[in-house]
């Protein structure tokens, strides 16, 4: 039987990757992009790192003054929901006898998304000062990050990162000669979708199948083992630092209202640099596609979806007028997601798009809601009737309707998320299914 290399295997892992073409982007959370050895201890402390825990470790600093600047800086969750960060830190019960967890949400398996790894990969101590300084903060005693499965190697990184941080005293017992003690785990999914909400993450983390729970109770009452859980994404935890050393204001005032700070965006597609590009919030959207070299080979924009397959497809006439935050997404009639962001450009079949992200949700509905369950192979069965030249006109109703009765009506967001890109394909291409039916072929490829 193969075996893998250890955690703390440094000479394979922490690779030099020295990023010069970093015109337009602003590093909050891939700060260490520009140094040769970007994930080890010693890049991230040359940069500054770790000294916000020490202060705050030093000066014992109040919890409450903390949440107030995490407040301050506008930051919202990163992972897709977009709830205000230290409002959500506020919920957890302040004064619980017994142990409180912290949990990272690094799970993120949905189409067109992978920025979380590439801060493991290239920042893993600023996730782990992060981490450290919420648990000093919410009062947690043991910390887990949720790894998906499919991310070995950067998994590995940040085994390696923690043995790091704990031989340094960041982590463990009595952290930097304080009586502050945090202890903090990498725990390796196995790639399941529905792991990324954080219920069903929960679920697996105690050794259970990863399905959602019922909500109320919120992992803030009731979480890992039943205990009060703070539970964020990769990017949020990764931004609490630099909030701490900069001010929640500086913060704040990279971004624009209700949107502070940076974001990390995930760009893929029809562009001629895909990668993820961290960027002021607010920027306009054709800004952040020219960061990406633009629409490939001189082609026509067609349609982005902004936020990863579960937020809204938007047309190039839409997408073009709207600003990267929330609020400008929101008014254009689409959202921010995960800033999973995948380009189309005017060669793309809508019909085949929504084929493969209908087969996706269909494969990775957990099946414990019959809405989700059966709705999503119902849309999945439709679509691929229809891409196999046997569709009926009735079928663009039918879609619409087993769409509607998915969303809203299951314990979690998966069955929503399965429903957006159909009603929102259809809306604004319906002229393309209804060619497809008619001729039984693509109206693109047909041209």
């Amino acid at each position: 039987m193969a075996t893998r290399k250890s955690a703390v295997d440094k000479t394979a892992l922490h690779k030099p990757v020295v990023m010069t073409d970093l015109k337009g982007q602003t590093l909050v959370t891939l700060r260490t992009l520009t140094e040769e050895d970007p994930a080890s201890l010693e890049t991230y402390i040359k940069l500054g790192g770790y000294s916000a825990l020490k202060r705050i470790v030093t000066e014992k600093t109040k919890a409450t003054d903390i949440i107030t600047e995490v407040k301050t800086s506008g930051l919202r969750g990163r992972g897709g929901a977009g709830f205000p960060t230290g409002l959500k830190w506020s919920f957890m019960p302040r004064y619980f006898d017994g142990v409180k967890y912290l949990v990272c949400n690094s799970d993120e398996g949905e189409p067109g998304t992978f920025k979380d790894r590439d801060i493991i990969r290239y920042n893993p101590h600023q996730l782990i000062e992060g981490m450290a300084i919420a648990a000093y903060t919410l009062g947690a005693r043991v910390g887990y990050n949720y790894i998906h499965g499919e991310i070995w190697q950067d998994y590995e990184i940040f085994e390696a990162a923690l043995h790091e941080a704990k031989a340094a005293g960041y982590l463990g017992e009595n952290i930097l000669g304080s009586n502050f003690n945090f202890d903090l785990y990498a725990v390796h999914g196995y790639g399941a979708y529905i792991c990324g909400e954080e219920t069903a993450l929960i679920e697996s983390i105690e050794g259970k199948k990863g399905q959602p729970r019922f909500k109320p109770p919120f992992p803030a009452s009731y979480g890992v083992f039943g205990k009060p859980t703070n539970v964020n994404n990769t990017e949020s935890y990764t931004s609490i630092p630099w909030i701490l050393e900069h001010g929640g204001q500086a913060f704040a005032d990279l971004g624009v209202p209700n949107s502070g700070g940076t974001k990390l965006f995930s760009v893929s597609g029809h562009v001629e640099k895909p990668g993820n590009y961290e960027v002021k919030m607010g920027m306009p959207f054709n800004e952040l596609l020219e960061l990406a070299g633009g629409v490939w080979k001189g082609r026509k924009l067609k349609a982005v979806i902004p936020g990863g397959p579960s937020t809204p497809v938007m047309p190039a006439e839409a997408i073009m007028a709207a600003t990267m935050d929330y609020e400008g997404l929101s008014k254009a009639r689409s959202s921010l997601g995960a800033g999973s962001m995948i380009v189309m450009d005017e060669t793309t079949c809508m019909v085949k798009a929504l084929h493969r992200l209908s087969y996706f949700f269909y494969e990775e509905s957990c099946g414990q809601c019959t809405p989700c369950r059966e709705g999503t192979g119902w849309v999945y069965r439709v679509i691929d009737r229809i891409v196999n030249g046997k569709g009926k006109m009735e079928d663009l109703d039918l879609l619409t309707d087993v769409s509607n009765n998915i969303a809203g009506r299951t314990i979690c967001a998966l069955g929503e998320a399965a429903a957006t890109p159909v009603l929102s394909f259809i809306k604004h291409f319906r002229p393309e299914f209804e060619y497809y039916i008619q001729h039984g072929k693509s109206m693109v490829e047909s041209q």
